[in-house]
């Protein structure tokens, strides 16, 4: 008998594949009655598949009452209560470190593409306006202060390649960690008054919604750029566009929004700012280590052994 697991919703398909060799999975997504689709299964189901970012409430687990373990794919995992799942004994297990290279890369290449105005000349040579005009000189990034919100796996990878670009690398986080060489603030809006550039690589939740207010954009100030890669709700969006369009800041490159995927017009518009669609991970090899980390705790829990990487 094949043991039976609800997913919540779509996981790339070679993770699904897998799924549905192992596993009799039942689609929560694609249930046209969920309601009757989570009576049918509660004597069964004592595992979850799902994703960081989907919504998965104490309300939905308390409906499975045999439900030991929530598997999710993805660093983050601010769409699971998982308060809830700790009040009722329900382990949940994400993907950490397997999304930290790849997700540096992206800071890297908002970074660059932000400071540099890498996509604002391309159109210009597109169009050809460099035919016409000489481009406009831009900031540098080797050598500048660099400020890092959240000194976690991906922090600590975007430090990293920092130093080849000789830059002076401060971070903040709830602690000082012991053996780090780089420069600590126990306050976000001190360390953006440090940076000329500051990178958000904390993870989302209501532990850090918000933290990145109006005063550490104010802090960072008119010539400085902000470069977010953790989530939307960390940044003040709204703020943040007032001090993009009010010239309080030289610019933002930005891979999460507040209301993905709807994004501000008011953002689009402006020239200064590089936007992505959420691809911090969003690489072939990631996402498929990520899927097969989910698979690995599925098995680890159902073979009786120890879960591979317990959400602290």
């Amino acid at each position: 008998m094949q043991p039976e697991i609800l997913q919540i919703g779509p996981l790339l398909p070679e993770t699904m594949h897998a799924l549905e060799e192992t596993y009799r999975v039942h689609r929560y997504d694609l249930a046209p009655d969920k309601d009757a689709l989570l009576r049918e299964i509660a004597p069964r189901v004592t595992a979850i598949a799902t994703r960081g970012d989907y919504a998965l409430r104490g309300e939905t687990m308390a409906r499975l009452p045999l439900l030991k373990l929530i598997a999710s794919s993805g660093a983050g995992y601010d769409g699971i209560e998982a308060s809830a799942a700790r009040r009722m004994g329900i382990a949940v297990t994400h993907t950490p470190g397997i999304v930290s290279e790849c997700v540096a890369d992206m800071a890297w290449a908002l970074m660059l593409a932000t400071v540099r105005r890498v996509l604002f000349h391309d159109r210009f040579v597109r169009s050809g306006t460099w035919l016409r005009e000489k481009p406009m000189l831009t900031d540098r990034v080797w050598g500048q202060r660099l400020g890092i919100v959240g000194l976690g796996g991906i922090g600590k990878a975007i430090a990293r390649r920092a130093e080849a670009f000789r830059m002076e690398v401060a971070y903040c986080g709830r602690r000082q960690q012991p053996g780090v060489a780089y420069r600590y603030f126990d306050d976000v809006r001190d360390l953006a008054a440090f940076a000329q550039i500051l990178v958000v690589a904390v993870p989302g939740g209501v532990a850090t919604s918000g933290l990145v207010g109006r005063e550490a954009i104010d802090a960072l100030g008119a010539g400085a750029y902000l470069v977010n890669v953790s989530r939307g709700s960390v940044v003040d969006e709204p703020y943040l566009i007032d001090a993009l369009q009010n010239k309080r800041l030289a610019g933002a490159g930005l891979d999460v929004f507040a209301n993905e995927p709807h994004v501000p017009d008011a953002l689009i518009a402006m020239e200064n700012v590089v936007l992505q669609p959420h691809m911090g991970s969003g690489s072939n090899y990631t996402r498929i280590a990520m899927g097969q980390l989910l698979l690995d705790n599925l098995a680890a829990f159902f073979d009786g052994r120890p879960l591979l990487s317990p959400v602290p």
